[in-house]
Parts: C-alpha cells; structure tokens; sequence
C-alpha cells in the first residue's frame, strides 16, 4: 500500500516534477548570455582525436565525471553531473558514463558547462556538463583493441569494445559490447613479530588474481514530433574472478610449512530501465522505472601444513549472494513564470539481499565439518518510499536558487537466522545558492540533510580466510543522517584551463563503523562524527608559456574525519575511510604531427581498519606512474603503447593484534611490502 500512495496517489502527488528535462533541453538548444553557460564546440576537442562523447567529456578543462551510481538504492535526487540532451539517464551501473561512450563523436554539436541550478532538476548542484547530439539518423561505430603484458603472468589479448549507434526518424538507438579482463600478481615477504618486536615468522609469498568480464548494455531513445520523450536501457554482465596466493613460511626455531588461499566468484547480473516523459496538464509528467538484479556465488579454500605433513589444518566457505532494486518514481513539473519551477517527486523502491553461508574445517587430515556461523544465511529487505517537493527560482540575472523538501520512509526487515522488522520516518532536503560573480568565477553553496543507506552485507556475518578473521553481523543497525555543507568555486582561467574547488563540512549522526557485538565486532552505529573534505578538478594548459599542445590536468580529494571509538573511548578516524586520493596528467599533442605522448601519475591513502582486536592498514606505496605514446593515424586508427609501474610501486599491509582486545597488549604485528613489477600495454581504436 505504502508504494501504491506514494506513485499513483493524489492527483497533487504527480502535479510538479518532470519538465526539468524538458526546460533543460530547450535551454540547452537556445543559449544565450543570460543562461551563465561555457559552451565547447567538437573543434575544442579536435587535438585530442576523440572517437565517442566520452573522450570529449573527459577534456573538459576543470570537470571530473561524477558517478550516477552513487550506492544509494533507488534514485532519488540527482547525485551525478553529467546530462544528455538535457535529460538523465534513467539507470545506475549502466548510466550516463555508458551512455557517453556510446555517442559518436561525430553525433555531438557542443558541451555546456553550467550549474546544477539552472537545469531545473532537483538535486543537481555545482558544475555540471550538457551533452547537445544533432540526432541525425547516420549509423556510427567505435572500436577498441588492447593486450597487456604483466610481469609472473600470461599476457591478456581479449580486452576490445565495440559501440553502434543510429536512428530512423524518431527512433534512435546505441549498442554497446566489451570484454574487460583484469589481471593482478605481486610477490615477497611478511614478516610477522610477537608483542615485544621479536621476529617469529618469516613468509615468502605470490598472489596472484585472474578476472573475466564480459558485458552488453544498449538504449533505445523516442522523441516523436508530438514533445513526448521516452527512452529504455538495458545492460549484462558476466563476471568471473580467481585468487591465489601461496604462501612458504619459516617459522623461528619451528618447521617449514606452507599456505595456500584460493578465491572464486562466478558472478551475472542484468539491468533494465526506462522513463517516459509527456505533457500533462499545465507541467510534464515523467514516470521512471528499474529493475536489477545480481547473482554471486563465492567459493574460499584455505590450507595450511608443515612440509612433513604435520599440523594440517583446512578451512572452506562458501556464500552465494542474491541482491535485487526495483525502482518506481514520478516527477512532475512545471515553470509558474520567468526562471521560477516547481518539481515534486515520488518514488518507491523495493531491495532484497539474501545470503546463504557455510563455513567447515578439518584438522590433520580428517573429513570437513561444518562449523556453526550466526547470521549467515539471512535474507534482509527494504520497502522505501520518498515524496520530495523541489523550487527553482531566478533571484537575479547571476543569481539561482534551488530548494527542495520532503521525508523518507523505510521498513527494514531480515528473516532467516535473525527475525527483525523495524520503520524509519526523517526529514530530508536542501538549499542551493548558485552566484555567477563575474564572466569567469562562479560560486555555489548547499546545504543538505542527508538520510544514508545501510549496506545490507552489514547484517550478515562473513569470514575472511585469508585474514583469519570475520564480521558479525548486526541486525539492529540503523541509517546513518548527516547535515552536510557544500562550498564550491569554478574558475574560468580561459586560455588558461580552468579549475573547480570543493570544500566539504559534514556533521555526522549514528556513524556507521566497527562496534562491540556479544563477543566479537562488526558493523554498527556510533552516535556522532566529523567530516572536513577538500576536492578539485582543475586543468592548466600550458600553451601560454611556451609549451605548445600540453596541458596538465589535476584531480585530487582529501578528507579529515574524526569519532569517539566505541571500544577505547579515544578520538580517532572513522574505519577505513578515504584521506586522499589524486591522479595528475600531463599531455602533449605535438603541434603538425599526428603524435601526442604524455605521463599519468596518481595515489591514494586510507584511515586503518579498525577491528574488535586488531588494526590494519592495506596501501600502495610509492604512488603509480605510466608513461604513453600516442598516434593519431594509423591507417585511419590511434595507436597507444604505455609502460606503467615505472617507481616500481608495492602493494603494502600492516596489522597489529591484540589481546583480549584493543584495550590490552600488543601479542602480534605483522608486515610486507611485495612487488607487481612492470605493466605494458598496446591499445587500437578506431570508428566506422
């Protein structure tokens, strides 16, 4: 019934949200110096030989492409920065940077960069970018080739993608396939110490891990005469990883021994979504829907003996994963005068999570049994409803504003090893100041109150065999709420580039993080916290001092967080999250040549893992580089060859273990740092 009020309720329920796309794409189709948009015309782009919509995107100076796909289940307000033809794309893991890739270079006349505010569509804020096609009927294709070679591993000739594209009348459509293999190996040694920094044990160990991905994803777009837009997407994928690391260990004063971990997941999943978008009364109605669904088994091996055959021990957990979203929402909207709309949005949502766990172990030999393990076989649910009223309003020639309120409501329920049912009602919304202060710098700012989404994995218990350590799960967990305050400025440094500055302050409640559970730990709410975050997207282009065709793009991110542990009481950072991330190009299209070369550098770093008895830290150090040479005409393809790893980077752990807990004293650390070596590529691209 809840679903039921809130899609096909009232008539005023569906009277306000959905010519946002509508007044979105007629601005986008008539700019003019009122709108406070940067346009970029394909001939911007041309250095770069871009085969699809993609590429373009991508070289827009100070732009970053933020994901649809935040995580959150449903759709709710718009959380990515990217349109096409002034509309979203109605789906989430085959969204708007799918739907790019798939657009022909050929197909686009310009790129807007404008603020969120102006588009009419409610959530979106800060600098966002219009992609405007001519929706001609021409079939267009894009193709690409890469085999790479990695050191302690056999080379992969099976990464290629193809793309079409067409349309007759008002019929258009994309097409998309692609196998995307991955492959990944270090090697080297841990060295492990007892609680007074005495070495016990020595391991030398290779990892390895071999991915299969195989996908399709295609769109269909109608746009008759008579203003109605409807379009359909539709996506699969078929998944399959292996892990192995093998380990020989050397105990201090005891015999040598060996360990072995194996990993397997054997993954499908499938996505389909549409929208339909129709006058309806004084405003456009716009109805949206999704359904998705995911299959993943996963199988985990552990053995381990001395070389004599002694002190056998062997663990196996299986855990077969099902997770299903389906999604309806209406918007309705209207424009009550010059730069003044009305949106209301409703959605309803259905998701489900179900687990089905075994874990066994055998000693010397002897046959597996099965090993008791709370809340593993479970199935979680969630019914989710939203209704959220959003006014956009031109307050001068330089100044939007963009409001929005409204509540949630959500019923959790798990069955199986647990039964649960509980009921959620908050407030949520936000306010968007959007100020054009002069031809080049634009300053935005929002405020949020954010509701979060429980991972549902938080309420099953798992096992990390190769950790030798697991998860409770927590069946009395609880969304996490956030008051959240976004500032940001977009320099326009014209010939220059052009940079976006973010700065990010979040008040946290019920901060989801490792808790005391019975006896053992895993996910749970703490009941405040922090956040500081800084992020920029900024280009340069170095044309004006003297370094023609080059440009440096930079994109980094740093976050600041702080809670009270709930097991010491102390001040620390929450589990796991984010401290920074960056990735810094530099490119050279050569002027009168075909060829461009350039280098990419990039790292991250993470707060600990924080655990009942323990803290660990997994890391890359030193940061990652790859050099690349580019031509731009190869019988009518780009060529690209790359050689990455070149600071020899190390895939890096640490952990200390204590006991009984955090609380007492150090028994164990333990430490590598094992090397990946070289990576070289060769890459083909081309269109038809």
């Amino acid at each position: 019934m809840l679903l039921h009020r809130i899609l096909f309720g009232t008539a005023a329920a569906i009277v306000l949200a959905a010519q946002s796309a509508a007044i979105a794409q007629t601005e986008a189709t008539t700019p003019s110096s009122e709108t406070n948009r940067t346009a970029f015309t394909p001939a911007d782009f041309a250095q770069f030989s871009p085969q699809n919509a993609l590429d373009m995107v991508r070289r827009v100076p100070g732009f970053a492409i933020l994901s649809d796909d935040s995580g959150n289940r449903g759709f709710g307000q718009a959380r990515g920065n990217v349109l096409i033809d002034g509309q979203r794309v109605s789906a989430k893991s085959n969204g708007a940077e799918t739907a790019l890739g798939r657009i022909a270079a050929a197909r686009v006349v310009r790129i807007e960069v404008l603020d969120g505010a102006q588009t009419g569509i409610a959530g979106l804020s800060g600098k966002v970018v219009n992609v405007v096609t001519d929706g001609k009927g021409a079939l267009d294709g894009t193709w690409r080739y890469k085999w790479r070679i990695r050191e302690n591993l056999p080379p992969t000739f099976d990464e290629m993608n193809v793309t079409l594209s067409g349309s007759d009348g008002a019929l258009s459509w994309t097409f998309e396939a692609g196998s995307e293999p991955g492959r990944g190996a270090n090697a080297g040694w841990r060295n492990i110490w007892d609680g007074t920094g005495m070495l016990i044990e020595r391991r030398d160990e290779d990892f390895t891990s071999i991915e299969d991905d195989v996908s399709v994803s295609g769109s269909l777009a109608w746009k008759p005469a008579s203003g109605t837009v409807a379009n359909l997407n539709a996506s699969g994928e078929l998944y399959e990883g292996n892990q192995k690391q093998v380990s020989k260990t050397f105990p201090v004063g005891g015999p040598d021994g060996r360990r072995v971990f194996l990993g397997s997941e054997d993954e499908w999943n499938g996505e389909i979504g549409g929208d339909i978008e129709f006058a309806a009364g004084p405003g456009r109605l716009k109805l949206i829907s999704l359904a998705r669904h995911e299959h993943s088994p996963f199988v985990d091996v552990f053995q381990t003996a001395n070389i004599d055959g002694t002190s056998q021990f062997d663990q196996r957990f299986e855990q077969t994963i099902d997770e299903g979203e389906y999604i309806l929402r209406s918007e309705y909207a209207l424009q009550t005068g010059e730069g003044r709309d009305w949106q209301v949005s409703a959605e309803g949502a259905f998701n489900f999570l179900e687990a089905e766990s075994t874990l066994m172990e055998a000693f010397g030999g002897g046959p597996l049994t099965e090993i008791p393990l709370d809340l593993a076989n479970s199935r979680v649910e969630e019914r989710r409803g939203e209704v959220i009223l959003t006014h956009g309003r031109k307050l001068g020639p330089k100044l939007d504003l963009q409001i929005s309120a409204g509540a949630e409501y959500s019923e959790l329920s798990q069955t199986g090893d647990a039964e649960n049912k509980r009921t959620f009602t908050r407030p949520k919304g936000s306010a968007s100041l959007s100020w054009q202060q002069s031809d080049t710098l634009k300053l935005v700012t929002k405020v949020e109150r954010r509701v979060g989404q429980l991972n549902f994995f938080d309420f099953i218990s798992s096992v990390n065999l190769e950790q030798e350590n697991g998860v409770d799960g927590n069946p009395e967990i609880v969304p996490n709420q956030s008051w959240r305050l976004n500032l940001e400025a977009q320099k326009d440094f014209k010939a220059w580039g052009a940079s976006t500055v973010r700065l990010i302050f979040v008040e946290l409640e019920d901060v989801i993080d490792q808790v005391p559970i019975g006896t053992g730990a895993g996910p749970g709410n703490i009941e405040s916290g922090k956040l500081f975050g800084i992020e920029t997207d900024s280009t340069l282009k170095l044309e004006e001092v003297g370094f023609k065709g080059a440009e440096l793009t930079f994109n980094g991110r740093y976050y600041d967080t702080e809670v009270d542990d709930p097991l010491t009481g102390e001040r620390r950072s929450i589990n796991s999250h984010l401290i920074w991330e960056w990735n810094m190009e530099l490119r050279q299209d050569i002027p009168d040549t075909d060829w461009a070369w350039g280098t990419v550098v990039e790292g991250f770093k993470s707060e600990p893992s924080y655990q009942l008895n323990q803290i660990a830290l997994g890391g890359n150090d030193p940061a990652f580089s790859m050099v690349y040479l580019e031509h731009k005409d190869i019988a009518g393809m780009i060529g690209t060859v790359a050689l990455g790893n070149l600071f020899n980077q190390r895939d890096t752990f640490w952990r200390e273990v204590y006991a009984p807990d955090r609380n007492g004293a150090l028994v164990r650390s333990e430490e590598y740092a094992r090397a990946f070596g070289p990576i070289f590529t060769i890459e083909l691209k081309g269109k038809f």
